[in-house]
């Protein structure tokens, strides 16, 4: 019997030691960081051949299967892709493409160096512009896997004889770099490589024709190079994230009411009870409380009112949880300053 009951009450006991999962949506920093000051950008390509790669160009275009003006297409929608990206977000108050001139790269399958700093400074200063967006380097790469399987073959009689039906696997492979140049402190902010892979499939009677049928490959070149313009935009950008928070909800009848206006949205009203408990004679209940009011200070974006609570929990009380949310409300603080370096 005795057995019995002690079983019966540690579920209640648990009950009431509980805590509430929440979830709250915060803003990250950029993955790059440009300063806040900078308003201005330009946008340009560095994709031109030199004159001692134009052979081995043509002949890897020939290999490749490249029309001539592929990668030139390719790279000009990357370009307008992160034109539209940055004016449509309102990051700068002017962003403009550099038609007037080309940028050479010596390389065919990297990136070159980074640009003169000279260069640089003619560039931003012609444009009248803060910082420089180039992409350094695009290039397609492709490779074809054929394959044959056998099918009946209507003749124009009605009648079905056996037949090999080619299918040409293309598989195109874009590759991109990009770099952020400030001309005033001579920084490069990013320096980014990225891969995308596409594939198409044509099917035909022999091989000359299973590739002939793959008609839209040069839309498609065009339209993931554009969204490679749009994603590079995006690291400059900061994002909103949710993030998760658990809080007490047991210990005392306090605790159980704000439990309930916590969950319909009243979080000034669960904290007034949380104010309460955090002046407790009681160690558990005065911790809890006073690590519930952390949560609450944050909800309402107060950080450094946030730690103090949530170092209180734990110096004071040994609420363990304390000392990990005193980590976690460290982590935002600095990411808050960087935002403020961002410009957000």
């Amino acid at each position: 019997m005795k057995q019995f009951i002690l079983l019966s009450i540690l579920p209640l006991f648990l009950g009431a030691c509980g805590t509430n999962l929440m979830t709250m949506s915060v803003t990250e920093p950029a993955p790059v960081t440009i300063p806040g000051t900078a308003k201005k950008a330009a946008i340009i390509g560095r994709t031109k051949i030199t004159k001692d790669n134009v052979v081995i160009n043509k002949i890897d275009q020939i290999l490749s299967i490249e029309g001539k003006l592929l990668d030139s297409l390719g790279a000009q929608a990357c370009l307008l892709g992160l034109y539209d990206e940055l004016t449509q977000k309102n990051r700068f108050e002017f962003v403009t493409i550099v038609d007037s001139l080309e940028l050479e790269n010596p390389n065919l399958r990297q990136a070159a160096a980074p640009l003169d700093w000279a260069l640089v400074e003619r560039i931003c200063e012609a444009q009248q512009v803060d910082l420089l967006f180039v992409l350094e380097h695009y290039d397609t790469d492709t490779k074809i896997n054929y394959t044959t399987a056998p099918v009946s073959i209507k003749t124009p009689l009605g009648l079905e004889i056996p037949g090999l039906e080619h299918q040409a696997r293309v598989t195109t492979l874009i590759n991109t770099t990009w770099r952020i140049y400030d001309p005033f402190t001579k920084l490069i902010y990013d320096e980014f490589p990225s891969s995308r892979r596409f594939v198409s499939v044509g099917k035909g009677i022999n091989p000359t024709v299973a590739i002939a049928t793959i008609k839209n490959r040069k839309n498609l070149v065009q339209q993931n190079s554009n969204e490679i313009g749009h994603l590079y935009a995006r690291r400059i950008q900061a994002y909103r994230v949710r993030v998760s928070r658990d809080y007490f909800v047991g210990g005392s009848p306090n605790f159980r009411i704000a439990k309930r206006r916590a969950q319909t949205g009243n979080w000034d009203g669960a904290a007034e009870l949380w104010l309460q408990e955090s002046t407790s004679s009681k160690r558990i209940p005065a911790g809890r409380g006073a690590y519930n009011m952390a949560i609450s200070n944050e909800i309402n974006g107060n950080l450094e009112e946030a730690i103090r609570w949530a170092q209180k929990s734990y110096e004071d009380y040994n609420i363990r949880e304390g000392l990990d949310y005193v980590k976690i409300l460290r982590k935002r603080q600095a990411k808050r300053r960087l935002l403020e370096v961002q410009g957000r």
